[in-house]
């Protein structure tokens, strides 16, 4: 009883990042890992997802019926990235994830170092393709996103932020939204499958589920009321913070249970496909 109280601080945590600039994963994960010890891996996945789909859907409601939604650009990147979780986890088994450590590290700095540099960078809401160019930017986008969030997952929510805002021509809090639907999207695809291989504590899941939607509500609140200038900089407090978790799990020495944990991923999702 003790650890649900405290994993439910962590999913209310949890909720209000991510329901601003994502990255909710990041403190909601390694607390069911350190709070329910001896549970297998993929039910530690499956419960976190559970909880963490319910604030995400929870701030994406509010976004929708708060800010204005680009749906050309949304619905095929939404669709697109629900299929392709599903590839990404599939292809866990055949590639090493490894391999695209250093290089998704190096973008995350790319991304803080643009975001910090070009202080008017998502300011203003100001659309710049066109309804075709959207539509198919969106399809490639989702993709793309989708696989990376299915494969391995760390910083989708903040490179979704970005491309929405660097590409499409969003503010932070369009761009925000529109990562949400996407971000459900992706755990939706995710998150069938473990609740059909039976991988969710509901017991631990559901309280978590509640304080992912009452932090992910004050979360969204907090956002709608500050406007862009708060939003732009917690998604910097962010990304910095996952260059740091990053660059530790694979440089420092962090890098051998980070490992650890990968290898048990890639042995699971392998026996399963």
């Amino acid at each position: 009883m003790e650890n649900i109280v405290y994993l439910c601080l962590f999913a209310f945590m949890a909720g209000f990042i991510d329901s601003v600039v994502g990255g909710g994963g990041l403190i909601q994960l390694p607390a069911l890992l350190i709070f329910l010890p001896g549970v297998p891996l993929p039910t530690a996945f499956g419960t976190g997802k559970f909880a963490g789909i319910a604030g995400t859907t929870s701030a994406m409601v509010k976004y929708v019926r708060s800010v204005k939604i680009n749906y050309w650009a949304i619905v095929p990147a939404a669709g697109a990235a629900f299929v392709f979780s599903f590839l990404g986890a599939r292809a866990l088994s055949h590639i090493d994830a490894d391999l695209l450590k250093p290089l998704i590290l190096v973008l995350l700095i790319l991304v803080a170092i643009y975001t910090f540099i070009k202080k008017d960078f998502g300011s203003l809401h100001a659309p710049k393709l066109t309804h075709k160019k959207e539509k198919l930017y969106g399809l490639l986008i989702g993709a793309a996103i989708g696989f990376y969030d299915g494969f391995f997952g760390p910083g989708t929510g903040s490179f979704l932020i970005f491309i929405f805002i660097g590409l499409f021509g969003f503010n932070f809090l369009a761009a925000s939204a529109a990562a949400k639907v996407v971000n459900v999207a992706t755990n939706l695809s995710a998150l069938g499958y473990f609740i059909y291989k039976g991988h969710v504590l509901y017991e631990v899941a559901i309280p978590m589920a509640i304080c992912s939607v009452i932090g992910s509500q004050l979360g969204t609140r907090t956002a709608l009321k500050r406007g862009v200038g708060f939003v732009r900089v917690l998604f910097l407090i962010v990304v910095t913070g996952i260059i740091i978790k990053f660059a530790y799990d694979t440089y420092g020495t962090g890098g051998s249970d980070f490992k650890k944990l990968s290898s048990a991923v890639e042995e699971w999702v392998g026996r399963k496909s």
